[in-house]
């Protein structure tokens, strides 16, 4: 617990970095979009490829194959999840509340949680929990914002995004066993690293146009009932179901029980699909998640 609320305050004084930056004026506008297009074109990558690199698949592969499966399982929920739950929401809140059901915060956060219950383990069977994820938050999630209907338009600008890119480049080394040269792997590790700081400081530039007496309302407060309660409780069964063993069931519900992902603001704010309410939803389910993972963490032990 006492980890959880380190990173849980970390990310918030990260994020109040960005909310004075944007406050006392240093960066405008302009520079938000500017740092946006940095973060999901060239910093989000880099981290998404490097956190595929010295991952193994010995030693689990039932564990492995199981959170897998397990993790497909819980994308198709979470989409048909949020067409049902949200479908009479405003036309731009609902691409916030769709893309955060299916895109949660499992890399970030996930990752300190899996790793502090798990050890090392743990966060190797996060990482490939996290395979369908980051394939549907950049294929289905990018669709949502962008509004386009053309299927092979679709499909074309999905599989040339970086970020999908960075998807398969990840999972190709980690399958393969390959390795990148010391003369590449440095740079994208370095750039990969500003990822967290690059993104909840953005978070907080957006917060500085927020009203914060009005940080909840009735939708986002349905979405993290949804987010941190009921997702996690049907993987759950799922998980007990199937026969996963105990670590496959904690990593899996654990993950499930993530707040909304930061891309959620980012996307938001790059479409002009009110990022205020994307980014109400990513603090507010943030907020809610240190209790919620600690009651999770409980029910697990």
């Amino acid at each position: 617990m006492e980890k959880l609320l380190s990173l849980e305050c970390n990310i918030f004084v990260m994020m109040a970095v960005g909310f004075l930056i944007r406050k006392l004026k240093v960066i405008g506008k302009e520079g938000e979009r500017v740092l946006t297009d940095l973060v999901l074109y060239v910093v989000l990558p880099c981290n998404i490829f490097n956190s595929f690199l010295g991952q193994s698949a010995d030693g689990h592969l039932g564990e492995y194959l199981s959170v897998l499966l397990i993790s497909i399982g819980n994308q198709l929920i979470a989409l048909l999840y949020a067409k049902l739950a949200f479908r009479k929401e405003q036309a731009d809140r609902r691409c916030s509340l769709g893309y955060a059901m299916i895109c949660s915060n499992a890399g970030f956060l996930g990752n300190a949680i899996t790793e502090g219950m798990f050890g090392a383990v743990g966060l190797a069977l996060n990482s490939v929990y996290l395979i369908p994820q980051r394939i549907m938050m950049w294929s289905e999630g990018l669709a949502i914002y962008s509004g386009i209907s053309d299927r092979k338009a679709t499909a074309k600008k999905v599989l040339t995004h970086p970020c999908v890119v960075a998807c398969f480049l990840g999972l190709a080394f980690m399958l393969l066993g390959w390795k990148l040269p010391a003369v590449l792997l440095t740079p994208v590790q370095s750039i990969g690293r500003c990822n967290t700081a690059l993104t909840m400081i953005m978070i907080g530039m957006i917060l500085s146009e927020i009203d914060l007496k009005h940080l909840a309302d009735k939708t986002i407060l349905i979405f993290t009932l949804h987010r941190l309660v009921l997702m996690p409780l049907v993987i759950f069964l799922i998980c007990r179901l199937v026969g996963a063993t105990a670590l496959a069931t904690g990593v899996c519900t654990l993950l499930a029980a993530m707040p909304a992902g930061a891309t959620t603001s980012m996307l938001a704010a790059k479409y002009s699909r009110d990022p205020q309410f994307a980014t109400k939803l990513v603090v507010f389910t943030t907020l809610c998640s240190v209790p919620a993972l600690f009651v999770w963490s409980m029910v697990l032990m």
